[in-house]
């Protein structure tokens, strides 16, 4: 780690111009994907979240940025006002449904009603993979000279290390419970209405308003014949009806569960990383709602997967439990991606799994592990054990599930409480041109990010476009550019000999350096604030 006086930290990153295509993980075109790409040795997670606002995300230590007017599906990046998000119709028809199930044991039945998680419940985001011939120079610590200027200070981690530890300790572990009632028969003591006609059958039939007035005259006529009051006499007028609120996204995540119910629903929040001892105790558990979920989603046979397949260790070579199991997982990732992605051995190298699943550049990040369990013995409904990395501004998720962003939205919210930064909830990439990824655009309101200003524009005037192109412009102001690039490229900070300098210096020193276009269009797609404070090695 390459630190300066004052315990300061740099990132470190090597560029890649990407001009090569590579396969498609959403249509599968074996070279149809293009993307610009970063090695990087060390990251602090505010360079991270300047760079996930410009449209990058990491694998592993490889961060890449998509070509999005080349490539054949455009990711574009979007967030979640996780504030002010209201869940849909549809969101509440699932939640409804998993209660239901939990509470009563009882299967949807009849077709689908459409719901955004008949577009596939598990969506992963198909990363590039960073240019085969890499040197990932070695970077060694050492100390800095001949630097221009000073950096600013990085944001101090320990507001959102505080929030985290006050969100915990507040997090109820496990439902309480109640009578037998259901929320909807707590909130009226009328008989349940007849079915009516439409696309709810369960609603009431639509009644005329001279009917409805009718009825309200002859219940007050009664209650006042009951209160032995004259009907000459007028009643005290009684206070006006409040309005009735939408059910809250908290009304539905937190519900109570009855006292008889079917199956048991427990939600524990640990941290992943460092491994807390509450994350090593909840291994079993783990291991057998996955087993569940194998058995029920992709009809494994009870004794796959094994328990070696999916026992959960600190990634850490020096961990004798992380090693013990290390060949195994890296057979196991090389079968994963030859059947399901069809790759070809050699692209599923111990180094390829190495870099994917086990390597991260963030210098700082407090990784947590959200584990839904539903115990039943014969089905298991939602499970999700997310890698959940907190930032200066936002949540963000890397394998998305559709019940799991509801819990993590609101987390957000609880944690907002503590921290007034973390306002936002990015769901990775949306790709309109892949039906699987257009559910997270029913996440409302959210933000996509314009590809040539790096502004946010909402949703709803960006599908227009997305759906006449599949690359599209989403700022409406034609004269509006990127408010963030670097002017002069000089003041880009390079690594150059183990020492910190300006690229006007470097350029100095290498007397006329030929590697300025590179440079250029490197400090154009991280912009300014990134180019003036991530160290761009250059050997």
């Amino acid at each position: 780690m390459l630190k300066m006086a004052g315990n300061k930290s740099y990132t470190i990153v090597e560029y890649f111009g990407g001009d090569s295509g590579y396969r498609c993980g959403y249509c599968k075109n074996d070279e149809g994907n293009f993307s610009h790409g970063m090695w990087s040795h060390t990251m602090t997670v505010q360079d991270y979240q300047d760079l996930i606002d410009r449209g990058w995300r990491r694998s592993g230590k490889y961060v890449y940025k998509p070509k999005l007017n080349k490539t054949c599906c455009p990711q574009y990046t979007i967030r979640c006002h996780a504030l002010k998000f209201q869940p849909s119709k549809s969101h509440k028809k699932v939640m409804k449904k998993i209660s239901k199930f939990i509470s009563k044991g009882e299967l949807p039945k009849g077709e689908d009603d459409g719901e955004p998680m008949d577009n596939g419940m598990v969506c992963e985001e198909a990363g590039p993979r960073e240019p085969s011939k890499v040197c990932h120079s070695e970077v060694k610590c050492a100390a800095i000279t001949d630097i221009q200027k000073e950096l600013p200070e990085r944001a101090d981690v320990t507001e959102v290390e505080k929030a985290v530890a006050d969100a915990v300790a507040t997090e109820t572990l496990g439902t309480s419970r109640k009578d037998p009632v259901s929320v909807a028969d707590e909130r009226t003591t009328a008989a349940a209405p007849k079915p009516g006609m439409g696309a709810d059958p369960g609603r009431p039939p639509c009644r005329k308003a001279k009917d409805l007035r009718k009825e309200r005259r002859l219940q007050k006529e009664q209650i006042r014949q009951a209160d032995g009051v004259s009907s000459i006499v007028s009643p005290t007028p009684p206070a006006p009806a409040q309005p009735k609120l939408p059910k809250a996204l908290e009304d539905f995540v937190n519900e109570s569960l009855p006292e008889n119910s079917s199956h048991c629903l427990e939600v524990r929040l640990v941290r992943s990383n460092p491994p807390s001892p509450q994350f090593k105790a909840s291994f079993d558990a783990s291991y057998q709602v996955y087993k569940l979920y194998q058995m029920a989603i992709h009809k494994d046979p009870p004794d796959k997967p094994s328990e070696s397949q999916v026992r959960l260790v600190p990634v850490n070579f020096e961990d004798p439990q992380f090693t013990a199991s290390y060949q195994q997982s890296v057979a196991l990732y090389a079968r994963y991606q030859m059947a399901i992605h069809g790759d070809d051995p050699s692209e599923c190298s111990e180094s390829e799994f190495r870099r994917f699943l086990c390597d991260s550049p963030l210098e700082v990040c407090i990784s947590f592990g959200l584990l839904t369990v539903s115990t039943t013995p014969t089905a298991c409904i939602c499970v999700f054990s997310e890698s959940l990395s907190l930032f200066f501004q936002c949540l963000s998720e890397k394998v998305c599930l559709f019940v799991s962003c509801h819990r993590e939205i609101a987390f957000t919210r609880q944690l907002q409480k503590q921290s007034p930064k973390l306002s936002y909830y990015y769901l990775g990439f949306y790709i309109h041109s892949c039906p699987k990824m257009r559910y997270k655009g029913q996440y409302r309101p959210s933000d996509l990010l314009c590809p040539e200003t790096y502004a946010w524009v909402p949703i709803e005037q960006c599908l227009p476009k997305l759906e006449n192109s599949r690359y599209a412009r989403f700022n409406q102001d034609p004269d509006a550019g990127d408010a963030r690039v670097l002017k002069d490229v000089g003041r880009a900070l390079v690594l150059y000999k183990r020492a910190v300098m300006p690229y006007a210096a470097y350029t100095r020193k290498r007397k006329g350096s030929s590697d300025e276009t590179e440079v250029q269009q490197y400090a154009g797609l991280v912009g300014q604030d990134c180019a003036e404070r991530i160290l761009l090695y250059r050997s």
